[in-house]
Order: C-alpha cells, then sequence, then structure tokens
C-alpha cells in the first residue's frame, strides 16, 4: 500500500475521509510548536487550520519541533506532514486527513533549525504541549536553578543574546523557548506570543515566569525588559481524549483511505479550547474553529483538572490494580463507577466555581461518559504515568480545599491510596506487572521497599509530591492508611 503524502493524496478516498481544509502547499509558517505529539496533532494542529480555512488565512503553517525522540519526524517528513486523525465513536468511526503541520524537526538533533524558527520575524506565535514534566520547576514553581537542566538553559540564553551561538544543546523544552526567545530579541523581530497547552493551573502564568527568571539568571536586564512589554502568556485549558495509536488503528486508517499513514492520531469526537485572549501580535482566528477565547481561563482548568483528569487517574490507578486494561473497562467496574462519581460530587464539585454557562453535575457526567467510550482503548497505565507530577495538581489541590473547608475528602484519599500500592506492588490482581514510568521512579521504589505497614508513611513522606499541608493532616493521612489497607488486601 502507498504512502500518504503529497503525491499520493489524490489517490485517497474520499467517501467516508475529510481530506486537508486548506492546501497545505499554500501555507507559509507562523506557528511553531514545541513537543510535537498525539496530542497537538488532534487538537491545537486541527483547530489551526480549521481556522486557516473558515477566514482563508494562510499564514499558519505549523513548524514543529519533537523532544528529545525523532520518532514523530520518521512518521511525518516522509509524508509531507500529513497525518489523520481517526475520531472514533460507538456510533461510527471517521477520519480526517490534517495538513497544518508543514515542517517537524527533531528538537534532540536540529536545534539550531528550532531556535531560527523562533527567531522568524513571520513566526508570531509558539504553542506547547511538553507536559507537566517538561517545566524544570521547584515545588513553588519557581525555576530549579543549580540543575543541570537549567545551567544548560542559561548558558544557552547568554550565548544567543551574546550572538555567539548556542554552545551544547538546551536542557530543557522551556530553556529552547526561552533561548529562541533571545535569538529574537537580538534580531530585533516583532512582538510574540507564548501559548502553553498542557494541563498545569496558570500554565500560562507558570510558563511566563520560568521564561522570566531564565532572563534574570542569564543577566540581560534589556531582554528580561522586553520579555515583559513584548511577549505575551495566556493561559489555556485544553480537552480532548487521544489514546495511543495501535496497528489495528493503522489498519482501520488504511482501510478507509486506501493510504497508509505513519503517523495517525485516535481521538473522541468531543474537543475543548478556552484561551485567555492576551496576544501580543496576530494569532489564528481559533475561535471561528470552535475554541473559546476568554478573559478567564481559571474556572474552565480548574473544573477540567479535578474533574475529568482527576477521576481519569482514580480510575487509572485503580483500574490498573483490578486488572481492568481500558478506561473504559474500569468504568464499566460497577466500583471504580461509583468512586468517580463520588470523587466528582462529595471532593471536587464543592471546591469549584462554575464556569460560564456550565452545569458542573451535568458536566461531570459527561465525563463519566466519554471515558467509556470502548473504542477509544485508552490504557489504565498509559494514565498512570508520571504519577509524582499528575498527582498534585489533580487530586491534593482537591484535597486541600476541602480539609480547610473542614472535610475529609475520602475518594481523593482513594485514589492517593490506589497510587501508592499500584507503585508499591507492582502488579494487578492476576498478577500481571504494572509499569513504574515516573521521573522520581527511583525515589518512589525506595520508599515503597519494606513493610507494607508503614507503607503510606513512608509514600506520603515524598516532599516532591506531598508538602507538609497535605502530609501533616492525621485526617487526610488516617483516609489513606484505610483505603490502601483495604486495596493491600485485594488478590
Amino acid at each position: 500500500m502507498q504512502r500518504l503524502a503529497l503525491s499520493t493524496l489524490p489517490t485517497a478516498s474520499t467517501d467516508v475521509v475529510t481530506l486537508p481544509a486548506v492546501d497545505p502547499r499554500n501555507l507559509s509558517t507562523g506557528l511553531v510548536h514545541l513537543g510535537i505529539g498525539a496530542f497537538h496533532r488532534a487538537h491545537q494542529a486541527v483547530y489551526t487550520e480549521l481556522a486557516s480555512a473558515a477566514t482563508g488565512d494562510d499564514r499558519w503553517g505549523i513548524f514543529a519541533v519533537t523532544g528529545r525522540s525523532a520518532n514523530v519526524v520518521e512518521q511525518l517528513a516522509p509524508q509531507d506532514g500529513l497525518y489523520g486523525v481517526l475520531t472514533k465513536s460507538v456510533e461510527r468511526s471517521t477520519l480526517h486527513v490534517v495538513g497544518a503541520v508543514r515542517e517537524v524537526i527533531s528538537g534532540g538533533a536540529d536545534q539550531r533549525s528550532a531556535l531560527a524558527a523562533i527567531a522568524s520575524p513571520d513566526v508570531r506565535v509558539v504553542t506547547l504541549t511538553i507536559t507537566e514534566k517538561g517545566y524544570p520547576r521547584t515545588p513553588d514553581g519557581g525555576l530549579a536553578l543549580g540543575t543541570a537542566a537549567v545551567t544548560a538553559d542559561v548558558a544557552a540564553v547568554r550565548a544567543a543574546l551574546a550572538g555567539t551561538g548556542v554552545p551544547g544543546p538546551t536542557g530543557s523544552s522551556v530553556g529552547l523557548l526561552a533561548t529562541g526567545l533571545a535569538a529574537r530579541f537580538s534580531a530585533a523581530a516583532d512582538p510574540i506570543s507564548v501559548v502553553s497547552c498542557d494541563n498545569l493551573p496558570g500554565n500560562g502564568t507558570q510558563l511566563g515566569r520560568l521564561v522570566r527568571e531564565l532572563a534574570d539568571a542569564a543577566g540581560d536586564d534589556d531582554f528580561a525588559g522586553w520579555l515583559r512589554q513584548d511577549v505575551t502568556f495566556p493561559s489555556t485549558m485544553v480537552d480532548r481524549i487521544v489514546p495511543a495509536t495501535t496497528d489495528q488503528d493503522r489498519a482501520e486508517a488504511a482501510e478507509l483511505l486506501r493510504l497508509y499513514d505513519a503517523g495517525l492520531v485516535v481521538a473522541e469526537p468531543f474537543g475543548q479550547w478556552v484561551i485567555e485572549d492576551r496576544f501580543a501580535a496576530d494569532r489564528p482566528a481559533w475561535e471561528q474553529a470552535g475554541a473559546t477565547l476568554a478573559t478567564e481561563v481559571a474556572p474552565y482548568e480548574k473544573a477540567k483538572l479535578r474533574m475529568l483528569n482527576g477521576t481519569h487517574s482514580l480510575l487509572a490507578y485503580l483500574g490498573a490494580l483490578h486488572g481492568h486494561r481500558t478506561i473504559a473497562d474500569a468504568i464499566a467496574d460497577e466500583r471504580l463507577y461509583d468512586a468517580a462519581r463520588g470523587l466528582q460530587r462529595e471532593d471536587a464539585i464543592p471546591t469549584l466555581e462554575a464556569p460560564p454557562g456550565v452545569d458542573l453535575e451535568a458536566y461531570g457526567e459527561q465525563v463519566l461518559a466519554r471515558f467509556g467510550n470502548p473504542y477509544l482503548r485508552h490504557t489504565t497505565v498509559q494514565v498512570a504515568m508520571d504519577g509524582s507530577q499528575k498527582l498534585p495538581i489533580r487530586l491534593l489541590d482537591t484535597a486541600k480545599d476541602r480539609l480547610r473547608a473542614g472535610a475529609t475528602p475520602h475518594h481523593c484519599a482513594l485514589a492517593v491510596a490506589a497510587w501508592i500500592v499500584y507503585v508499591s506492588r507492582g502488579r494487578d490482581t492476576h498478577g500481571h506487572e504494572l509499569p513504574l514510568n515516573d521521573p522520581l521512579a527511583s525515589v518512589l521504589r525506595d520508599r515503597a521497599a519494606g513493610s507494607e505497614e508503614g507503607l503510606v508513611d513512608r509514600m506520603l513522606g515524598v516532599r516532591e509530591i506531598f508538602d507538609d499541608e497535605i502530609a501533616g493532616q492525621d485526617a487526610f493521612r488516617d483516609a489513606v492508611r484505610d483505603a490502601a489497607a483495604s486495596l493491600q488486601r485485594m488478590r
């Protein structure tokens, strides 16, 4: 079977396939994306292409940069940046070929091109999906000065400002962004907007802080002043379930398209993007593609993190321990469904201010229904990745708010207990291995080793995850102990 590319696109079946909404060859590059993976391809890239189609504005082709891996380059470069989004629901599957990505490079192997793209005067927007662990932060949200990654970032920013070239690879994606902005400043380029699309509270505010602190560490007051005056960091809330693509998905897409697509991504029908309306320069008309431009993103973001992401994590750990392979399998288990709904209604909703026009209980029911889509095959162990980075913002902030209100957040405690047992046991009830894919994996394994009796206390002592406010609460600690003891009895 021929491979998807511009040359083969005219042979694609159009009976059930939607071809690019704009001619990719007519797009010029106006947007750089850092961290291109499945989520960006199924979310922001789709919105960007549809915005171009709605307005006829062809300035928003995407220059995409991977993380350290070159996998996406190998998938998309031979396909001229084209790929399909296979949208799956109980009713049907549809396929949309996206042409918004006009170039993709490896962030590890070709940083020079990435820096030049960010500095280009034609580029007016940078977007990021680098996940929570991609931000080199201290527990209070500041820049992790003194770490090897940030030391390399500071050196790179200084070199870009001095015009001497970057002495070596940057240590983080945030460092790559800051170095590109330094190169842009040195070239006297126009203002630019930097849009974080990661699941962090106040993601734009946090990213802006890190970049400005990198500038301060580099010691250039003029650059720091330019960042404050000519660069904005709008916050956003993003939502679409994008599971890992399987060989079965690729085979289904090939049958629909009649071409092989190595870059295929899979997604649910639902999608949402709320963007703070705070831009320094031109941008795609994303609102014409269904995005919401808002003066205040926080209520949407908080509801999504606590109700969707928090429930997702609870189902991932409980589901994996019970031997459920997918989130859909987990939520089909009545016990786990009740726990998920309880987390939303008893722990999360009392801590939330409803966004304009949103009924939180109805939103929660919609989330649970989305999780039940059996055709997404979002695996529990995939969602369980990077728990040390996700727990604080998905579950522990909710728990703190309930504790401050004098209530014990039992469902949050259950989710934390499930994570602890997941880490310590490493196997489900059927004896199958549960992988620990986490930046703190070695620390967690050390703490988990030993008797079950003191397990909860040892794990709550990991200060990179549990601060004194949460770990020092007897009511919460007792609730986690009780839940963990029950889970440990499962065989």
